[in-house]
């Protein structure tokens, strides 16, 4: 019972604070006793400091409590089609060092030796010793299930054991989730999702997939493979997907798709690199036809995918992330909101905002760095055991 309660505590104080013990105990419902002495424990752990006061009617001023940002830190990893970036955090969210790495085949082995590497430069850069880490979060494509055990079918990774991989070269906590989820956990937390309690993050990048909140929880559904939003049929008999179907959304809005149905009506790219080769078919537009064509198409077929979200799930918002969702939304979110309207229904379109990620194309790792956060959040403080063997 106690650290439930510490837990509460240190949750609402990282979510919503800085809070004063006043607050806390309004908030908690736990007596202003029981709130004192927990909060005297978390301050003298180190994990809780004082930030400052406020004026309160008629009485003292009230201490702030916040999360000591040097507490311990976080690495949040994330795995992409075409590189791989990591970065260290302090528990304010800071970004204190980063890493980039180019990747042109995804395999198993090659990510964990490149994540591995990234993690010892970026604790390196920044000055912290490696047992100050709370721990490592990793963000992948596909259905991650127990033990971080990973299913990608678009990668043609099957039932890839990443977590024991990581585990065999360092000793910090290691933590693998799905990277559209990890994007989700990252809007809602800090991002254009605060505040809504039904929202769907939806990530656009080589591929897409998206993350369910539902009554202000994650859902993922029976083996967390829930979200798998760009293997909805969006053209039955269309163009073949890489995971193997036809006519899946990822094989029309996905950049990969995208830059193909391109290059197969004739149109040419001086770009080699898909991010690159993306920004040149989008600034195309004003002078050619056919850039125009394909970028209007898949305008369409991205607002007829979040209107299928609106009538499934009737969701109040729905943010539009990942770096080609970002470059696409920045350029025409009001003609996607205006074709998604079209295609929903007019009552649950009315109930739903389409908004943009806030924090930019590199909130996944973000995401992922808050893994070994909630894990010290739901353990109310309590650092978890170093050694993965």
């Amino acid at each position: 019972m106690r650290r439930s309660n510490r837990s509460v505590l240190l949750t609402g104080i990282y979510r919503d604070g800085p809070l004063s013990r006043q607050e806390l105990s309004v908030r908690t419902s736990l007596s202003a006793a029981s709130v004192s002495n927990l909060v005297g424990e978390l301050i003298a752990e180190g994990v809780v400091e004082e930030a400052g006061s406020v004026e309160s009617e008629g009485g003292r001023p009230r201490v702030l409590l916040r999360v000591s940002p040097t507490f311990r830190y976080v690495v949040g990893a994330e795995v992409g089609e075409t590189r791989i970036r990591v970065e260290l955090f302090d528990l304010a969210m800071n970004v204190l060092a980063t890493w980039d790495h180019p990747i042109n085949e995804p395999e198993p082995a090659v990510v964990v030796k490149h994540v591995l590497e990234g993690l010892a430069v970026v604790i390196g850069s920044a000055g912290v010793r490696s047992e100050q880490i709370l721990g490592l979060g990793v963000a992948v494509s596909g259905v991650v299930e127990g033990n971080a055990v990973v299913d990608a079918q678009t990668l043609g990774w099957d039932r890839v054991p990443l977590g024991q991989m990581l585990a065999e070269g360092i000793d910090i906590p290691i933590h693998v989730d799905n990277g559209a989820n990890m994007l989700g956990q990252a809007e809602m937390w800090f991002g254009a999702g605060r505040g809504a309690t039904d929202a769907v993050v939806a990530l656009v990048g080589s591929g897409v997939g998206c993350a369910l909140v539902a009554g202000g929880s994650s859902y993922r559904g029976t083996r967390s493979s829930a979200g798998e939003w760009g293997h909805m049929t969006i053209a039955y008999g269309g163009r073949r997907c890489r995971c193997g179907a036809d006519g899946c959304l990822e094989a029309y809005v996905g950049a990969e798709g995208v830059l193909e149905r391109y290059r197969e009506a004739g149109g040419t790219l001086a770009a080699v690199d898909e991010e690159a080769a993306f920004v040149e078919l989008l600034d195309s537009v004003r002078t050619s036809e056919l850039a125009a064509t394909i970028v209007d198409e898949t305008i369409g077929y991205l607002a007829a995918g979040f209107a299928n979200l609106v009538n499934l799930v009737n969701p109040e918002r729905i943010v539009l992330g990942g770096w080609a969702g970002l470059m696409v939304g920045e350029r025409y979110l009001p003609q996607l909101r205006e074709v998604a309207g079209r295609h929903a229904l007019r009552l649950p379109y009315s109930q739903v905002s389409i908004e943009l990620c806030e924090l930019g194309r590199d909130a996944v790792a973000l995401g992922a760095a808050t893994l070994p956060v909630l894990r010290l959040l739901r353990d109310g403080g309590v650092v978890p055991l170093r050694s993965n063997r």
